[in-house]
C-alpha cells in the first residue's frame, strides 16, 4: 500500500503505528486491574491515553497537509449560487492548463445547500508561479428543462501564496438565463 501513496503518507502510517505498538503494552496492562487500584481511575487513564493518540493523529494529519498542500503553491477552487431558478446543476467539470482536475456530479441535496448559500470546495492543488488558465465547464438543465452546457474560463497568475478563484452560477432576470461567472479572490 505504501508504494502506492505518496511518501509522506507512508511516513504518517509509520508513526501512527509506532504509536499504537506503545499503546499496546499500556493497554494490556490495564486489561486485569491490580486489586489495590480502582478500575475507574484506570479507566480515566485508558480515556486519557486515547483522547492523547486522536489529538497526535490530528496533529499529524495536519502537519501531512501542509507538507502536501503548502500555502505558497496552493490553488483552490470554490463553487457558489445565487438563486438558481434558471439552471439547475447536475455537474461541473475543471481543466487546469489543459488538464482535467476536477469532475463533480452533484447531488439534490448539495445543490439544495448551495442554493442556501453554501460553497463548495472542488480542487485544492499545487501549481508552479507563473501564467495558469482555468476552465470550467457546468452541465444541467436550463430554461424550459433543456440541457444545457456552458463553459467560463478565467486566466490568472499565480505568484507566491495561496490562491483562491471561486466559480459562482447567478440568474440573470432580464435574458431569463444564467450565467456563469470564475473570478479570483482576493
Amino acid at each position: 500500500m505504501c508504494n502506492k501513496q505518496p511518501w509522506m503518507n507512508c511516513r504518517v502510517a509509520g508513526w501512527c503505528a509506532a504509536l499504537m505498538m506503545l499503546a499496546l503494552p499500556l493497554a494490556a496492562e490495564t486489561v486485569a486491574p491490580p486489586a489495590d487500584e480502582p478500575a475507574p481511575v484506570l479507566d480515566e487513564e485508558v480515556q486519557d491515553l486515547k483522547a492523547q493518540v486522536l489529538n497526535l493523529n490530528h496533529e499529524l494529519f495536519l502537519l501531512e497537509e501542509e507538507l502536501l498542500f503548502p500555502a505558497n503553491t496552493q490553488v483552490a477552487v470554490f463553487l457558489s449560487m445565487d438563486i438558481g431558478e434558471y439552471f439547475d446543476l447536475d455537474s461541473v467539470q475543471l481543466k487546469l492548463d489543459g488538464k482535467k482536475v476536477s469532475n463533480y456530479l452533484y447531488t439534490k441535496r448539495e445543490v439544495s445547500a448551495l442554493h442556501r448559500g453554501g460553497v463548495h470546495q472542488l480542487f485544492l492543488g499545487n501549481v508552479k508561479t507563473g501564467e495558469h488558465e482555468l476552465v470550467a465547464v457546468f452541465t444541467g438543465l436550463g430554461p424550459q428543462g433543456r440541457q444545457y452546457r456552458r463553459g467560463a474560463s478565467l486566466n490568472f497568475k499565480k505568484d507566491i501564496g495561496a490562491k483562491f478563484v471561486e466559480l459562482q452560477i447567478t440568474d440573470r432576470e432580464i435574458k431569463q438565463q444564467p450565467e456563469f461567472f470564475v473570478r479570483e479572490w482576493e
